[in-house]
């Protein structure tokens, strides 16, 4: 199963979701980062080598993918963004369409024995990862401007994952109505998430009641 995250603003919380989808998968995961900040939360070194970015600028074969993989733990591997800038990498690859279909070509192989999890970070995610995609998350808090910006976008997502704030007027049914697309899990913005994002602890520390909110998205 490959599942895609994305945000319409930043800041929604894209970065944790993913990487708890993929923490708290019942087998083998592959995390891949296309915005850059997993290996920050999660409390790893800077990446030393190539990233998925780098590779996809590069002309080579899709299985030396497998030699950018990192471990997380024994059940989560990650897929790093870039060993350079962002920029660098990004602007030399996203237009060649070709390459993007061998990557989501390479995902789908694996999600035959992994849960793929990408994390594509704020704004629309690469048509290619889109039509990959088994599930196609939108990642929002209940802001009317990430609606705004969602609504707007022409990605269309499969289902919404909401990050539930205290005192946020709007709804899930009127994220549901405004998005035309079902919430298929909610997760409460608790402290101990901040907590652990900030300490670089993620994959350690990891709050249970996020693997059960997220639960109903495997089912």
């Amino acid at each position: 199963m490959v599942t895609l995250c994305w945000a319409a603003k930043g800041g929604s919380g894209t970065t944790v979701v993913a990487a708890a989808l993929a923490l708290t998968s019942t087998r083998h995961a592959l995390l891949v980062d296309l915005d850059g900040e997993i290996p920050a939360a999660l409390g790893l070194p800077e990446p030393d080598r190539p990233g998925v970015l780098d590779w996809l600028s590069s002309d080579a074969p899709p299985d030396h993918l497998h030699d950018l993989e990192l471990d997380i733990d024994t059940d989560v591997t990650l897929l790093p963004q870039s060993q350079f800038t962002r920029t660098r990498a990004g602007r030399a690859s996203l237009s060649d369409v070709e390459r993007w279909r061998d990557l989501t070509l390479w995902l789908a192989e694996q999600s035959t024995h992994s849960d793929v999890v990408v994390d594509a970070g704020t704004g629309e995610p690469h048509p290619a990862l889109v039509a990959a995609a088994d599930h196609n998350l939108l990642v929002t808090r209940a802001c009317y401007l990430s609606l705004r910006r969602a609504v707007q976008a022409s990605t269309r997502p499969t289902g919404v994952i909401v990050v539930e704030e205290p005192g946020r007027a709007l709804t899930s049914r009127d994220i549901e109505r405004s998005i035309g697309a079902p919430v298929v899990a909610t997760v409460s913005l608790d402290p101990a998430i901040a907590r652990a994002v900030d300490a670089g602890l993620l994959a350690m520390r990891l709050p249970r009641f996020v693997g059960r909110e997220l639960r109903r998205i495997a089912a």
